[in-house]
């Protein structure tokens, strides 16, 4: 072809592939670093292969989940905090997966931005493999998409997307019934949810990300972007241990919203206000925006991150295996007959 004059290339239009190759360059160690059974390939192809009778499974049923972490990017951007917004994408999607019953597999993620920031998003993806380890998955390939116009400068989006398995015949919830016991896994903070709100708050209270925390150490945006809890293994360990009849991750919803996922119809569940205590960010929450308690219990999790419906002869047990494991277990309510949600006591 005969050269010609002010030649455009996909750089000057905005798109600069070798950013992207340094990228992968980059991160193929902390992707390397999630490997587990049933992995097939590297990072490179046009797909990744997975083979779940290598991981261990039989006759397995596929279960997939995808979510992304809300407006809590746009806390992590502007703060410049970017190293931990990827184990809440990982963990959003993975605690819904083992609320099906099933282990997840492998992990894929969506990094979308109108410039790409190679030292960004190494660091979101390098969060993103730090869940994967944590929940037991791999981080098998993703798509990084560099579009100029499409973001406003230093922006970008996350989206993620998870597959599990199960044996065929184990998915959960079943067997839920009266009298069934709820226990209660402590949160790590606000996880990933009501972030539109929780930015609200922040600015009617006149505080900027760099103040100091007023319900903790360190700076508020550091403090709240503390990342979603993983619940993956110690679930797992205790449905596999017997008596565990559903999960319920506590997400967007809070437990009044979230709770009724798991429960038949014709059942509700009775929870005890005063069976934990309300973790210092949801009482600045609460009192900062003179928010009720109805809307704090159908917005946040407050404090409850996880709850394991469990028989009621093996609710000792499973609770017991679950505090070994780390977690912090408060017996919450139980399985009632009914609709809805019922609460006694207050959060305090």
């Amino acid at each position: 072809m005969p050269e010609q004059k002010n030649a455009l290339t996909y750089r000057d239009a905005g798109v600069d592939i070798d950013a992207g190759n340094a990228l992968v360059d980059r991160i193929k160690p902390a992707a390397a670093s999630t490997a587990r059974p049933g992995v097939m390939d590297g990072l490179g192809g046009f797909g990744a292969l997975f083979d779940p009778r290598a991981a261990g499974f039989t006759d397995p049923v596929l279960v997939a989940a995808t979510d992304g972490v809300g407006t809590k990017l746009r806390l992590a951007i502007d703060t410049g905090l970017l190293d931990t917004v990827g184990i809440d994408l990982v963990a959003m999607c993975v605690n819904d997966l083992v609320c099906q019953g099933a282990e997840p597999l492998f992990f894929l993620d969506y990094f979308a931005t109108g410039k790409l920031s190679v030292d960004e998003a190494a660091r979101v993806v390098e969060g993103i493999a730090a869940g994967c380890r944590e929940a037991g998955c791999a981080l098998v390939g993703g798509e990084t998409a560099e579009m100029p116009g499409m973001y406003a400068p230093g922006d970008f989006d996350l989206a993620g997307f998870a597959v599990g398995a199960m044996e065929r015949g184990t998915a959960l919830p079943r067997e839920v019934a009266e009298g069934d016991v709820l226990l209660g896994l402590a949160s790590s903070g606000v996880h990933s949810n009501g972030y539109s709100l929780v930015r609200r708050v922040a600015e009617a209270a006149g505080l900027g990300w760099d103040a100091p925390s007023p319900f903790g150490e360190g700076t508020l945006g550091a403090a709240l972007l503390a990342p979603t809890k993983l619940y993956v293994k110690p679930a797992l360990a205790a449905v596999r241990a017997g008596g565990v009849h559903g999960l319920a991750h506590i997400t967007g919803g809070g437990l009044t919203e979230n709770l009724p996922r798991v429960l038949p119809e014709g059942l509700g569940a009775a929870i005890d206000l005063n069976a934990w205590d309300l973790p210092p960010v949801f009482r600045w929450l609460s009192a900062s925006a003179g928010l009720d308690e109805a809307e704090m219990l159908k917005t946040f999790n407050c404090g409850i991150g996880l709850i394991v419906v469990v028989e009621a002869a093996a609710a000792d047990t499973v609770s017991g295996l679950l505090e070994a494991a780390g977690e912090t277990v408060h017996r919450i309510g139980h399985v009632t007959a009914g609709t809805g949600v019922s609460y006694e006591g207050s959060l305090a």
